[in-house]
């Protein structure tokens, strides 16, 4: 059984944790929400750094052999330094654009994301990759994280403050809008509802999950993908927080029977 540990700015990483759960349904993970200095985006790059150093630190010592920073902003900000620093793999969150300028038939697609993760070089040299071919629009999910983090999945507010982040995307003609906050995928009823049906939504969480495989299996790190092999009941999931952990217990009781 590996130990693989993943992080987040509050309870978003949650819903990468849940994929990965489903590609590796055998494994140990140490989940660490840092909620008590969230939300990162409106932080500093030095800022973000030194968070993402001392829960990297935490992992560490709890024997993660991997470690999936399951934020976008975090990733920007700090993932190159977490790799020079350690040996172990990191594994990040990038906006799925690619597919979405792939994919789009009206040539428009949205983005929506934190500042932090907009302002960052990372997703600025995806942008530059593809902004000739197709038109980018973005918007910032305005108050998207602290819904999450209240569990204020749906319900007469949670539509009215995506609604108000979505339909600029929508208005400007996106057919395709990507998730570029691991908080959002929480309120995907929500931001279907302001899209409408004929707009796509992606979520890169999928894909981080199954590059984890591809990553551990690189490194030679042992994992079971059949249940039904290694005889499990599941997998064994420690949640960790630096602030009030029931937000982040009760979402991830959503996807695993236990928490």
């Amino acid at each position: 059984m590996a130990t693989i540990g993943i992080f987040d700015s509050g309870s978003g990483g949650l819903s990468v944790l849940r994929e990965i759960v489903k590609v590796l349904p055998c494994e140990r993970f140490i989940y660490f929400s840092d909620n008590a200095y969230c939300p990162y985006g409106n932080k500093t790059r030095e800022y973000v750094v030194s968070r993402a150093r001392t829960i990297t630190e935490l992992l560490l010592d709890k024997g993660c052999e991997a470690i999936v920073v399951a934020c976008n902003t975090a990733t920007a900000a700090a993932i190159e330094t977490l790799r020079a620093e350690d040996s172990v793999p990191f594994i990040g969150m990038e906006p799925a654009v690619k597919p979405a300028a792939l994919g789009t038939e009206s040539g428009v697609i949205g983005v929506l994301a934190t500042a932090g993760t907009l302002k960052a070089s990372k997703y600025l040299k995806t942008k530059g990759l593809y902004e000739n071919d197709v038109v980018i629009k973005e918007h910032v999910g305005e108050g998207f994280v602290e819904l999450v983090e209240r569990g204020a999945l749906c319900g007469p507010e949670t539509d009215r403050v995506v609604e108000e982040s979505v339909r600029p995307l929508v208005d400007a003609g996106a057919d395709i809008i990507v998730l570029g906050c691991t908080h959002y995928p929480f309120l995907i009823d929500a931001i279907r509802k302001a899209a409408g049906p004929h707009v796509r939504i992606i979520d890169p969480a999928p894909a981080v999950a199954g590059q984890l495989v591809r990553v551990l299996r690189e490194r030679g790190i042992s994992v079971c993908e059949d249940p039904a092999s290694c005889g499990a009941n599941g997998p064994s999931i420690e949640l960790l927080s630096s602030g009030d952990p029931s937000a982040m217990k009760k979402l991830c009781s959503t996807f695993v029977g236990r928490s």
